[in-house]
């Protein structure tokens, strides 16, 4: 009986086989349904969410559904379990992320695909510091089970064609966020490129979750972070050297703390090998003596201790993290140095550290021949940076620091990694008087991370400003 069975099922697979071919393939394209409910702009999520006094918002009893546009894709593993979408392919003004509990998403729902998200049982919340959408979990939310997804997403025949939203890092700000947006004329850092050893996107000893690398544009000056994820197919590639254009979908980091820029491949960024836009160098030269005019001088003796450095003209500028420079007194080897100045990223738990002390403002057209000195030490410098800037057109407001140009004063000198930390090192008697323009700033730049290779800590003391 058993042979019987397995010869009545071959003869019913060959009599298939045979008659198979006058059929023909079922039409499986995806048609646009026909939805019954009441369509509402994807703005009004937010503004409803902006709206409630609680931070977490959920859709009941209610019919409403809105449009939006893919516009991540997690094909290289840069986006996990979510996808966000924005109102329009072209001139978006809104968009929100999702959060899904499926892999693979872009085999549904692609880039540039337009779907319906039907809001009956849904959340909204801003986790991370951007509005997203899921199941409600007690005071947040969570992904949307597999089993549900269909219930909330539908999705259209239409496979739009994106066109990213030019903008300035000027331009950034909560309307923009979640959007596909593209800048002009940008380039990574040189400090992430050019140095010995170039770094990738995300795929350093120090990287523990993402990698965060300083983008900069050239036109109009700006400077934000691309974050790569730690599973992203593309982690161990290097960043290119030259600039261009990039595109990604504008988001905040992990902490709530700056922007980021998500890419969805490599295929977003197109720079040019030659294009950028490097910070040009003030080499006016070392002079033999000071000049016999003081036109500025501190020792930060007058400083409060272990406050922010304020007061005396200083600028004291946090542009990513939550460092300042502060008043410090040394203790052992260093203790006979007083009060200083002293920046750090120790414990500070940012992923990124970007603080500016910035002198007043110093006369270059009524003054010759402007020089000045100072002395840094450091404990433990690591692969954290001191730079010394010099400009003539920033005007003096913290909101325009990093759209002024700022030249390197490489004739300073500054203690290195591998200099004795115990020991004050003198920048050179460092001459400013090729420097065109009326009025010019001095600027100490401290870049690092709470990381274990870049927390180092500079002190900074006795800086003097003359002329002739």
């Amino acid at each position: 009986m058993r042979h019987l069975n397995y010869f009545t099922v071959l003869i019913i697979l060959v009599f298939i086989s045979c008659v198979d071919s006058e059929f023909e393939i079922p039409e499986t394209s995806a048609i646009d349904p026909e939805l019954i409910g009441t369509e509402v702009p994807l703005v009004s999520v937010k503004n409803i969410l902006a709206q409630s006094t609680e931070g977490i918002v959920t859709f009941r009893d209610t019919d409403t559904y809105f449009v939006g546009y893919v516009i991540s894709s997690d094909v290289a593993g840069n986006f996990f379990r979510e996808v966000v979408v924005q109102d329009k392919p072209e001139n978006p003004t809104s968009g929100i992320t999702i959060q899904l509990n499926q892999n693979a998403i872009y085999t549904y729902y692609e880039l540039g695909r337009k779907i319906y998200v039907n809001l009956n049982g849904l959340s909204a919340t801003t986790e991370n510091g951007i509005v997203q959408l899921g199941i409600r979990d007690g005071n947040s939310i969570t992904e949307i089970p597999t089993s549900l997804i269909a219930n909330h997403i539908t999705r259209s025949n239409e496979i739009a064609t994106l066109v990213p939203l030019p903008i300035t890092i000027a331009d950034f700000s909560d309307d923009t966020e979640n959007l596909l947006i593209s800048l002009p004329s940008a380039q990574f850092n040189r400090n992430e490129i050019l140095g010995t050893t170039r770094k990738t996107f995300a795929g350093e000893a120090t990287d523990e979750f993402d990698g965060i690398r300083i983008l900069e544009t050239c036109d109009a000056r700006g400077r934000t972070l691309v974050s790569t994820s730690t599973f992203a197919g593309f982690k161990a590639v290097e960043l290119p050297l030259g600039g261009g254009s990039i595109q990604g979908i504008l988001s905040r980091d992990f902490y709530d703390d700056f922007y980021i820029l998500r890419l969805n491949t490599l295929e977003d960024i197109s720079f040019d090998t030659g294009n950028r836009c490097d910070p040009n160098e003030l080499k006016c030269g070392l002079a033999d003596a000071e000049g016999v005019q003081i036109l500025f001088q501190d020792d930060f003796s007058a400083q409060t201790r272990n406050q922010p450095i304020t007061g005396n003209g200083w600028t004291n500028f946090n542009e990513y993290g939550n460092q300042f420079w502060e008043a410090y007194t040394a203790t052992g080897t260093n203790a006979s140095q007083g009060v200083s100045a002293r920046i750090d990223s120790y414990q500070s738990g940012d992923a990124l550290t970007m603080c500016w002390l910035i002198t007043p403002p110093i006369d270059l057209q009524t003054n010759s021949n402007v020089k000045i000195r100072f002395e840094t030490s450091n404990s433990f410098a690591d692969g954290s940076d001191l730079e010394v800037l010099f400009s003539s057109d920033w005007d003096g407001e913290q909101a325009t620091i990093t759209q002024a140009n700022w030249l390197v004063l490489d004739d300073a000198f500054v203690i290195r990694d591998q200099d004795f930390f115990g020991d004050w090192y003198s920048s050179g008697i460092v001459n400013l008087s090729c420097a065109e323009g009326s009025t010019g700033y001095v600027a100490f730049k401290y870049i690092g991370s709470t990381k274990d290779a870049f927390d180092g800590t500079y002190q900074l003391d006795n800086i003097t400003i003359t002329s002739d």
